[in-house]
């Protein structure tokens, strides 16, 4: 239920992460891949936009639901058991994915696998090492028992720079979502007065109000180096 709730907020979002992506490409739309795609906002934003897109999700609900709302055809299971021919993709992206991978070197490598010469890869992730992190300290909301790593900008560089991409972009990772989520997501670090904005907000009619949302989100775009220079 609260998935089905913030598709706009997510559809939002990824709108805005591909213009910063459409900057690094010059505006060209060709193939691209997204790995974990979940329930395939990502890709209905790019299709909508001109993008020739795949996907692939382990979660077999999360196929089915991006078959019924969107009509993609999402591939179930992970990105090593799909067969994608090496240099297929323009770009390749992993919102949210990375730090749930039991091997994160070993699918970085696998993206720079499919991608061609000069293709982008695109990493969301939770940042540690963020000001954001730092604060909220063992109250962090990115703590959790899901997320088998965590990276810093510098750690994250080392694993992209170690499997053949060079950073052209790193910068912070706005999301939008609704008010009465963000209120939900707040009472364990607010209490009774999150819980009493969250009723406010839906009692006149503004919990699907999108609201920009930053607790350490960090996006990197990374171009692919040829295989003789890694």
């Amino acid at each position: 239920q609260a998935f089905v709730a913030e598709v706009r907020g997510r559809e939002l979002t990824f709108d805005r992460a591909l213009d910063r992506v459409e900057r690094h490409t010059e505006g060209r739309r060709g193939r691209l891949l997204d790995i974990g795609t979940a329930g395939g906002s990502f890709l209905h934003v790019a299709r909508r936009r001109g993008w020739d897109v795949e996907g692939c999700e382990p979660n077999r609900w999360l196929c089915g639901w991006a078959r019924e709302h969107y009509g993609l055809d999402v591939r179930p299971g992970t990105v090593f058991e799909q067969g994608y021919p090496s240099g297929r993709f323009d770009v390749v992206s992993l919102w949210d994915v990375l730090e749930h991978t039991p091997d994160p070197r070993g699918v970085v490598a696998e993206c720079h696998r499919l991608l061609r010469d000069g293709g982008l890869l695109v990493v969301n992730y939770p940042d540690i090492g963020s000001w954001a992190a730092r604060l909220m300290g063992r109250r962090w909301v990115f703590l959790l028992s899901v997320h088998l790593y965590y990276f810093t900008r510098a750690t994250l560089t080392r694993l992209l720079e170690a499997t053949g991409f060079e950073v052209v972009t790193m910068r912070p990772h706005i999301q939008r979502l609704g008010l009465s989520y963000v209120c939900r997501r707040a009472e364990d670090h607010a209490g009774r007065p999150a819980r009493l904005l969250g009723a406010c907000a839906r009692g006149v009619g503004l919990g699907d109000v999108q609201l920009p949302y930053w607790v350490g989100q960090t996006l990197v775009i990374a171009r692919r180096r040829p295989t003789e220079h890694v």
